[in-house]
């Protein structure tokens, strides 16, 4: 319970400025894949996968796999609504998603650069959801902005003790 109330606030703090900027220009800076990686890095930040370079090299292998399949296979088309059973357009968003994904996958590993939330923003791209170039680098920016956050933030002492400074 010592915990909660820190990390909760710092989750707040690392999407704060985001969910400001999103409202006031209207651009999607704040997206669903952003909040777990703002838990990950207020809950556990010593965890491998949540280094700056992970978190920011995921999301972009992510966001590039995602406009890759996207506009190589789903025809654009946008998950925003139900599909037509056994539509084409269906077809191409569900292809579209399992390519990303496995891109995404590869890609992280590959390149050690493993963050799990990273294949969500792959499939919010996929599905046509933010697959504009300008979307794409919002997303890259969004993570770059909240990577540079956390590490501006003070740290708070970790459960074993010892400072994650």
């Amino acid at each position: 319970m010592s915990r909660t109330l820190p990390a909760t606030a710092r989750v707040v703090a690392l999407l704060s400025g985001l969910a400001a900027v999103a409202w006031a220009t209207g651009r999607p800076f704040v997206f669903p894949s952003l909040g777990p990686s703002a838990y990950a890095l207020a809950v556990n930040p010593d965890a491998a996968t949540n280094t700056p370079r992970r978190v920011l090299g995921g999301h972009a292998i992510g966001v590039a796999a995602g406009f890759l399949a996207y506009h190589a296979l789903a025809g654009g088309a946008v998950l925003t609504e139900s599909l037509a059973p056994l539509s084409a357009a269906g077809a191409g968003l569900a292809l579209s998603s399992l390519a990303a994904v496995a891109l995404t996958t590869a890609g992280m590993l590959a390149t050690d650069l493993r963050h799990a939330p990273a294949c969500a923003t792959t499939l919010i791209v996929a599905l046509g959801l933010l697959a504009t170039p300008v979307e794409a680098g919002i997303v890259v920016v969004a993570v770059l902005a909240l990577v540079t956050v956390d590490a501006l933030l003070p740290r708070q002492e970790s459960s074993n003790g010892s400072s994650s400074s």
